[in-house]
């Protein structure tokens, strides 16, 4: 197998797009234990991530997930993260890596970027 081989993605089905587009600001808000969340990459054919502009509320729940890892990335205000009983503060352009499991809660006036993998799912959502 030649290099150009190994890295070439298997091509997408026919009726599938090859590429999706969110305006984050655009997508109404979904209420979730932190707060209000915008997701984008909702569509049946994405099995990898999806991203979620989210407002965290000063009211936002212990919680966790089985399956999902997610990725914080603060855009806006300071706070801190709750997460398996430490505290990690948080400013503008703080990332944080949580695992499956881990139990977490942002606090603070904070708007974020989130990144679920795979995508998120409802399902896999577990207040403490």
């Amino acid at each position: 197998m030649s290099v150009a081989e190994s890295v070439t993605a298997p091509a997408p089905a026919a009726s599938e797009p090859r590429f999706a587009v969110a305006q984050l600001d655009e997508i109404p808000p979904t209420p979730c234990p932190c707060g209000q969340a915008r997701r984008a990459f909702k569509e049946p054919w994405n099995t990898l991530a999806s991203v979620h502009l989210t407002d965290i509320h000063v009211d936002s729940k212990l919680h966790y997930h089985k399956k999902m890892t997610e990725i914080y990335i603060v855009l806006e205000g300071e706070g801190h993260l709750e997460i398996d009983g430490q505290i990690v503060p948080l400013k503008p352009m703080t990332s944080v890596m949580i695992r499956p499991g881990c139990v977490h809660r942002a606090v603070g006036k904070l708007r974020i970027i989130n990144v679920p993998m795979p995508p998120f799912d409802p399902a896999d959502e577990f207040e403490v």
